[in-house]
């Protein structure tokens, strides 16, 4: 089994990353919170990976984090989460606010995730609440909104924008967007006050 995978990054999508490894490409399925992270194409990348054999095909899934890797190994242990629905999952929400979703019964924050509705998301936390204490005590906490927008900042400048315009982007969108945002509602509110100025 593929544990991990360490090379040159030489393609990206939101949907997977291609790592050179000793002239072998390895592609490995991501969720977003790793696709914003990623280094440049042809810069250094290392990626925690979960493999998934079937009766036909090998699937690679990869995270930059020891973290995403377990809370997504936690998922797909849940019945009715298959691997593409918990990369949604980790797409939508990130791991220290999953953990704290999940240990405080929030229904309705589970349930606003894409393809997560609510009888998923009591599954969820019936099932999960109490394995994700072992995530808990390694998972970054609930993102704090200093440390969500210089996520988000850090995102917009790989896209290429400088850091002034992104900052002021992010800032203008938090006051629009007041309370009850993630990372992916934050960069997306960004994103769109980016493009229009």
């Amino acid at each position: 089994m593929i544990a991990h995978l360490s090379g040159t990054l030489i393609r990206k999508t939101t949907e997977s990353a291609i790592i050179d490894v000793g002239g072998v490409g390895y592609e490995c399925l991501i969720p977003l919170s790793t696709f914003y992270k990623l280094p440049d194409v042809n810069g250094p990348v290392a990626l925690c990976v979960h493999t998934r054999l079937t009766d036909d095909a090998i699937q690679l899934y990869g995270f930059l984090t020891g973290e995403e890797l377990e809370a997504f190994r936690l998922l797909i242990s849940t019945s009715g989460v298959g691997p593409r629905l918990a990369r949604n999952i980790l797409s939508g929400i990130g791991v220290g606010e999953l953990v704290s979703s999940i240990s405080t019964g929030d229904k309705a924050r589970l349930s606003s995730i894409p393809g997560i509705g609510v009888k998923s998301a009591e599954r969820l936390i019936l099932e999960l609440k109490d394995k994700v204490r072992s995530l808990a005590a390694s998972a970054p906490p609930a993102a704090r909104p200093d440390g969500l927008c210089a996520d988000v900042i850090s995102a917009l400048g790989n896209l290429g924008y400088k850091g002034a315009e992104a900052a002021e982007a992010v800032k203008k969108a938090k006051a629009a967007l007041q309370t009850g945002y993630g990372f992916e509602e934050l960069f997306k509110e960004s994103l769109r006050r980016l493009s229009k100025s």
